[in-house]
């Protein structure tokens, strides 16, 4: 035996979980991604999906996609920076740059390679990049990619985040990296204290719009633009695997920067362009988005149901204000043991434990889209409450 596997051996903590018959992970979906899916026979509600907006089986995003398909192919066989770069990708770039109120935006084959490329690229030595504590995994891994010094403050506390800054030199490059709505926790940047800072220090700004892109703004722009602060901030990243019903990311800015990035950014440079299809699909669900303002107030009326409901029947919700909405459970084996239980019970919920967050913050993820109805919510609600009470969680 190498040592590799010698090493990986005792691995079994995934093992322990399945022994118990409560591992959540992998289960196979034999359909569209919807409000409610097939998985190994069983029909469950989707409450455990990315997809806002809906978008993932609308037919106008797979014909498009199809059509991609037949006029160019099934990939690209390469770069963007050589052989990779379709009219298709220049065209979604332009009216990403539009929609984000941006002079340009590049387009890359997955939103976590935009984090990851991006930060190590525009922050060096002597640099300085902050982080809150809960930003994405890509942000973490783009800052540790990065030479500049790493710092990080408490979740959304601008004292903290203040008195790191106050101890950088004041002409040095700062850049501030955040997650406009947190993935897990569901809860906004606290964006119009941060632009404040950004002045008072001498600061730069980069939100990761991924889970704002399509929930929040003027025809799903973002929490950038629900503040009114875009121009406040220097880069805008997002992804195409949520809102847009596809795969892929991007970041928009200023012509320099990204004319800098488009020349130097690893993850853009030395990866594959995204597939024709993806492209496309991405294209045509940004033009859905902004020309079905319905589409939107459909996903807030059902996400304030949800939350109304969530709160009458007791559950621990903490600070969010969005579709994303956490139960808490504070317990790793009970929160593996609540998924289970609802999905034999027909609800698909995502467990969420270290290192997505601390030990004792512990929770499922209930994540709602604009096709939910409110009869489903509440069979979902219903459920759930039905267990957390089995597991003595809610009273």
């Amino acid at each position: 035996m190498g040592q590799l596997q010698e090493r990986y051996k005792s691995y079994r903590e995934p093992q322990k979980f399945m022994e118990a018959g409560v591992y959540p992970y992998f289960r196979e979906i034999t359909g569209k991604q919807g409000t409610e899916v097939e998985m190994g026979g069983h029909k469950v509600l989707m409450f455990g999906s990315n997809a806002y907006t809906g978008l993932t089986g609308d037919q106008r995003v797979i014909d498009a996609a199809k059509k991609a398909l037949d006029q160019y192919g099934s990939g690209c066989a390469g770069s963007r920076f050589l052989n990779g770069t379709l009219d298709l990708h220049v065209k979604l770039e332009k009216e990403l740059a539009e929609f984000e109120s941006k002079d340009d935006a590049l387009c890359f084959s997955t939103g976590f390679s935009v984090n990851a490329g991006v930060i190590a690229m525009v922050v060096g030595r002597n640099d300085y990049v902050i982080c809150d504590d809960r930003d994405h995994a890509s942000i973490v891994d783009g800052r540790r990619l990065s030479f500049a010094h790493q710092l990080k403050y408490k979740h959304n506390d601008m004292e903290d985040l203040e008195k790191i800054l106050q101890k950088l030199p004041y002409e040095a490059i700062k850049l501030i990296v955040v997650d406009g709505v947190f993935s897990m926790e569901g809860d906004l940047a606290n964006l119009p204290e941060i632009v404040k800072l950004k002045h008072k220090y001498n600061c730069s700004i980069m939100v990761d719009e991924a889970h704002g892109l399509g929930v929040f703004g003027r025809e799903g722009r973002g929490v950038c633009d629900h503040f009114g602060l875009t121009d406040e901030v220097d880069l805008i990243m997002g992804t195409f695997s949520k809102s847009l019903a596809s795969i892929g990311g991007f970041i928009a800015g200023d012509a320099d920067t990204i004319n800098f990035l488009r020349h130097t950014c690893r993850t853009y440079i030395f990866s594959a362009s995204d597939t024709p299809a993806a492209t496309a699909a991405a294209l045509e669900a940004l033009h859905i988005v902004r020309s079905e303002p319905e589409r939107i107030e459909a996903l807030w009326k059902v996400t304030k149901y949800a939350l109304k409901r969530f709160k009458e029947e007791g559950f621990e919700i903490g600070d969010t204000e969005s579709p994303i909405i956490p139960l808490y459970v504070r317990d790793v084996e009970k929160t593996f043991i609540v998924t289970a239980r609802a999905f034999d019970s027909g609800v698909f919920i995502n467990p969420v434990i270290p290192p997505a967050c601390a030990p004792q913050d512990t929770l499922v993820r209930f994540a709602l889209m604009a096709t939910h109805t409110e009869e489903q919510v509440e069979r979902g609600v219903q459920i759930l409450t039905k267990v957390f009470k089995e597991q003595k969680i809610v009273k």
